[in-house]
C-alpha cells in the first residue's frame, strides 16, 4: 500500500482546497417552448461559458426533418406565429445572417436541428456570439426585455437574407434565468 508523506498530503489538501475556487460558475436560463396552438413543445437550457453558450434542446411536435433554429430579441412568444419575438439578437443597426456569410454580424444565428420520424429532436449547440449577461463584449440574452429560442419550419442555408430561407416560425420559447 502506498503512503502518503506529510508533504504530499498537505499539498493535495491545499489542491483540493484550491482547485474548487478556480472553476467556472455557469449560470442558466430555460425556455418552455410552445408550438403555434400554444401548447409544449419541449425545452432549451442555455449554459453560459466562459467564451460563449451552451444550448441543449429536446423538441416534440416538429416536421421530420431539418429545422432552423435562433436567439430572438424578445422575451415574447405569442402565438400562433410568434412574431412578437421580434428579430434575431444582434448588437448593430444593419444585420447580415448567416454563420457561412463572410460579412455576418447575426448574433442569433445557431445551426439547425435535425427532427426524427417521430418529430423529436435532440441537439446540443455551443454558440460564441452571445452570452447569458453580455460577457465579453457579446450580445446580452438575459437583457432588459429578455430573449427567446424559435425553431423554424425549415432548415437555415446560412446565407440568405435575412433569416437564412428557414421559413415560419413553429415554436417559440421565451429565456427565464434558472
Amino acid at each position: 500500500m502506498f503512503e502518503l508523506t506529510s508533504k504530499l498530503r498537505a499539498f493535495l489538501t491545499i489542491g483540493l482546497v484550491v482547485t474548487p475556487s478556480l472553476a467556472f460558475s455557469a449560470e442558466t436560463a430555460t425556455a418552455n417552448l410552445i408550438d403555434a396552438s400554444g401548447k409544449p413543445a419541449g425545452t432549451v437550457r442555455v449554459t453560459d461559458a466562459p467564451k460563449g453558450v451552451l444550448l441543449h434542446i429536446e423538441a416534440k411536435g416538429l416536421t421530420p426533418g431539418w429545422h432552423g433554429i435562433h436567439f430572438h430579441e424578445k422575451g415574447d412568444c405569442a402565438a400562433p406565429k410568434f412574431t412578437s419575438a421580434g428579430a434575431h439578437v444582434h448588437t448593430a443597426k444593419s444585420v447580415i445572417h448567416g454563420v457561412l456569410n463572410d460579412n455576418a454580424n447575426d448574433f442569433g444565428d445557431l445551426t439547425n436541428i435535425y427532427a426524427a420520424p417521430d418529430g423529436s429532436a435532440s441537439a446540443e449547440i455551443y454558440s460564441t456570439f452571445v452570452s447569458l449577461r453580455g460577457a465579453s463584449s457579446r450580445a446580452a440574452l438575459l437583457d432588459a426585455d429578455g430573449s427567446s429560442v424559435v425553431i423554424h419550419a425549415q432548415a437555415d442555408d446560412y446565407k440568405s437574407q435575412p433569416i437564412g430561407g428557414s421559413g415560419a416560425r413553429v415554436a417559440c420559447g421565451v429565456l427565464k434565468q434558472d
